[in-house]
């Protein structure tokens, strides 16, 4: 394809058509998605069969302390990889990534597989900041979505994966449920992570980065890999380009965080919260330890244990397949249909299952709760699920936009430890049907807010999202519904 007379090196990466290695190059940036949503989600088919025996704080800590590690991965990322580059931290990422697999897989104490699991927290929150910023460097400005994307689709598929590991490995071997299959499951998460260490020694550098940074000679290797071929005027060119976009972002940067942004900000971080305090991860990470009780009466045996994972595995599958269902409707109906409809749904899903939980028994009572659990899942992955990070990729302008993304992914990350952590608590105060009927009312209370607050958004180009954040005063202003 002809290129535009004129364009400078950026412009041409901006203007390419993703090639196969884009792809590739994406897929395996990504790998820290996947290994997110495994490592996250395996402790809730391995829980039942782990024998060190923990209640209350020190069980919610062991399947959320990924969530606190993840919230200060994500702090300390931004520095690190602003000075050693994308490429350097998200090998460090995969290498910490396998070590805390292998760690869980071989944990001789509960405190043991609690610091691995907050080592695997610290590489998740790394990995996900710097693979977005990684990828927005490289990636051509019209495909930059649809790459991005594959962020989410990695994570949903890591939970789906992680629970059909566990069957593979219980179903070979039940008898060895509370000796060896509980740390098989947790220390293949050390596969994926090697994989993805060998091979993201081969990756490039991201292009900007290296400018930006005076490495002209990488630079230019890195930007024949990604298909753009240049002169060393061209090159020194572009880093004049990047060193001025940035003396200029350094000047407005202060000028940036306008009441408007502010607003922005808040928002999108309260809308995190919401969409992890309504509880989406308490099936998906304590569904088999939740089920195998009432599978199995007072006292489950490992075959109802297992039976419980094979539940939980019907909903991770359901998770994948209605998030594809959110991306596919998201910039057709737009940012607030989708998020109050996908809250409807969780009120009415949450409390078909606790009516099912709550008053009926037997059949009845696994039938009706776990069609309810099911629903209420396929309404977060359609409506929430990945609204929340696209507000969160273009509610912010240029200059600001990686430290207040970062802002709201920790707020997302500190709800769901926070909900993760209380959760066995609650569940022993008040039941589990009353907690769905709590999570019903969160839900309602979210509809409620997205209506007042959350401006609609989609069409715009991003320049005018932050307007629209400024202009949306009260409820039923225009802005709202355009």
């Amino acid at each position: 394809m002809a290129e535009p007379v004129g364009a400078t090196v950026l412009d041409r990466l901006d203007q390419r058509t993703p090639t196969r290695f884009y792809w590739s190059l994406t897929i395996l940036a990504t790998i820290g998605g996947f290994l997110f949503g495994y490592d996250t989600s395996n402790i809730g088919a391995a829980l039942n069969f782990v024998p060190f025996h923990l209640s209350g704080f020190a069980l919610g800590y062991l399947v959320a302390g990924t969530s606190i590690g993840a919230a200060a991965g994500a702090l300390a990322a931004g520095p690190l990889t602003d000075r050693f580059g994308r490429k350097s931290l998200l090998i460090a990422d995969a290498a910490i990534y396998a070590a805390g697999s292998l760690l869980a897989g071989l944990s001789w104490h509960a405190w043991v597989l609690i610091i691995a699991r907050t080592l695997i927290g610290l590489a998740i929150g790394a990995d996900s900041a710097i693979a977005t910023a990684y990828i927005a460097e490289y990636a051509p400005a019209g495909k930059r979505g649809s790459l991005s994307l594959l962020q989410q689709w990695m994570i949903t598929i890591g939970i789906l994966v992680s629970y059909l590991v566990a069957l593979l490995i219980l179903k070979i071997a039940p008898g060895a449920a509370t000796t060896i299959d509980w740390r098989l499951m947790f220390a293949l998460g050390a596969l994926p992570a090697i994989i993805g260490l060998i091979f993201r020694t081969r990756m490039p550098e991201s292009p900007r980065w290296l400018l930006h940074h005076g490495k002209f000679d990488k630079a230019r290797q890195s930007l024949g890999m990604l298909g753009v071929q240049t002169t060393d005027d061209q090159i020194e060119a572009a880093a004049r380009e990047v060193a001025e976009r940035e003396r200029q972002e350094k000047v407005q940067r202060r000028r940036r965080w306008t009441p408007a942004v502010r607003r922005a900000v808040i928002i999108v971080a309260v809308f995190f919260v919401f969409q992890q305090i309504t509880g989406i991860n308490v099936p998906l990470y304590y569904g088999p330890t939740l089920l195998a009780p009432i599978l199995g009466g007072a006292h489950s045996t490992v075959a109802q244990q297992i039976q419980a994972v094979e539940i939980t595995s019907i909903m991770t599958v359901i998770n994948v397949g209605a998030t594809y269902f959110g991306f596919k409707y998201i910039d057709r109906l737009g940012r607030r249909k989708m998020s109050i409809g996908g809250y409807g749904g969780m009120i009415v899903s949450a409390l078909i299952a606790a009516a099912g939980l709550g008053l009926l028994h037997g059949t009845g009572e696994i039938v009706v709760g776990m069609i309810g659990l099911c629903l209420f899942i396929a309404s977060f992955a359609v409506g929430v699920g990945g609204t929340g990070w696209l507000l969160q990729g273009e509610s912010f302008p240029t200059e600001v936009r990686g430290r207040a993304a970062a802002i709201c992914a920790t707020a997302d990350w500190m709800a769901n430890f926070a909900l993760i952590q209380v959760f066995p608590v609650w569940q022993a105060g008040i039941g589990l049907p009353w907690v769905l009927v709590c999570f019903a009312g969160l839900a309602a209370m979210a509809i409620v807010f997205i209506s007042i607050f959350l401006p609609e958004t989609k069409g715009l180009p991003v320049e005018e999202v932050v307007r629209r954040y400024e202009r949306h005063a009260a409820p039923g202003a225009a802005e709202m519904t355009n």
